[in-house]
């Protein structure tokens, strides 16, 4: 199996927590640590069965399964459910692995931010627009909802809300989306 080395981000975060609008049960505020890593909490979260499925395609289960720590915008089954029809099937095939593995990496940024970070680093930003390193190597751009929500733009233009934040893991923190990023 394929390492894949994570690089720390060059930037210094204080930790902290924060609601993020949201819809429907993901609306939830997770303050406590649990015991459990990013991959164990998706395994045994039915909303993440499909990005589980896609994770074990692309043997990145092992890794953020390591210590990390991994921040993952993590696609419900709902999100990849908008790609068209027959896309998961397809990537997750061992001959597209290489593309399956960009895709989910462009979802993860190394180190723990938590959502009052990303929402601190956009309040920063000259014009509202946070630029995060992910650990596939592209950006992701963060900005603020109308509604307040936590909203990310892909590098194809394409937007996805964090629709439930800050779901502490003991190697990262999980912040569910409702839309499949690209990079």
């Amino acid at each position: 199996m394929k390492n894949i080395r994570f690089s720390k981000v060059a930037v210094a975060l204080v930790g902290s927590l924060a609601l993020v609008s949201g819809g429907g049960a993901y609306a939830k505020h997770h303050a406590e640590m649990s015991s459990q890593n990013i991959v164990e909490k998706a395994a045994s979260t039915d909303d993440f069965s499909t990005l589980v499925a896609a994770v074990t395609a692309a043997d990145l289960a092992g890794t953020l399964s390591s210590d990390g720590p991994f921040t993952v915008f993590a696609p419900l089954n709902s999100a990849f459910a908008k790609l068209p029809a027959g896309t998961v099937e397809t990537l997750v095939k061992p001959e597209n692995k290489e593309t399956l593995t960009s895709i989910l990496t462009y979802h993860v940024v190394s180190g723990r931010f938590k959502a009052k970070d990303v929402m601190g680093l956009i309040k920063q930003a000259p014009d509202g627009v946070a630029s995060i390193p992910t650990v596939q190597g592209g950006a992701l751009k963060a900005s603020m909802g109308s509604d307040g929500s936590l909203m990310l733009t892909d590098a194809k233009g394409g937007t996805s809300k964090v629709v439930m934040a800050d779901v502490n893991q003991s190697n990262g923190v999980i912040h569910a989306i409702d839309t499949v990023v690209m990079p």
